[in-house]
């Protein structure tokens, strides 16, 4: 798959940024290429973790796991999973530079953009250098101008009622 090197970018506050992200990786990997997915944000198992490692040529690597959610950390807690964040973000380019990625996925790292607690300018500056080679999909909330002018494929999803809404929790097989 040599002719890629887009940008997708699948954003907004509804169900299915990562659920959109995950049925390109089925479609890449049904054609013999390669997927990197790099998960921030997102530690719990969930069912798709199962079902990606049964496919060929893909691979996830994923951050440290935490308890909370973004909003209830404390400012030390961030800072730990920033440099969580880096670290996984380092492990990312050695892959990539190791082998031939047909797609990579950065799985909620426009959240992690957007609270803090991964430096956006890394990111632009890696789409910069790598994105030619390589298609790329940024999933999550929040994408910065910059970062939606380098799209080209942009996606928003948009919640308009969402089960958490009715205090009803994730469901296993369908929200994880």
């Amino acid at each position: 798959m040599r002719d890629g090197g887009l940008i997708h970018i699948y954003c907004g506050d509804g169900k299915g940024k990562t659920t959109a992200a995950m049925g390109l990786a089925l479609r890449c990997s049904g054609h013999g290429n390669k997927v990197l997915i790099v998960q921030f944000l997102k530690n719990r198992d969930t069912g798709e973790l199962k079902s990606l490692a049964l496919l060929p040529g893909v691979e996830v690597l994923r951050g440290k796991e935490t308890s909370k959610f973004t909003f209830q950390m404390t400012a030390d807690e961030k800072s730990q999973v920033l440099k969580a964040h880096e670290v996984l973000f380092e492990q990312m380019r050695e892959k990539c530079s190791a082998s031939e990625i047909d797609l990579l996925i950065l799985d909620e790292i426009l959240g992690a953009c957007d609270k803090g607690l991964f430096e956006e300018k890394m990111l632009i500056d890696f789409l910069k250098k790598k994105a030619p080679e390589m298609e790329v999909v940024l999933t999550g909330r929040n994408p910065s101008p910059e970062l939606l002018r380098m799209g080209d494929y942009v996606s928003e999803i948009c919640k308009i009622c969402h089960p958490f809404d009715k205090l009803i929790k994730a469901r296993e097989g369908i929200e994880r």
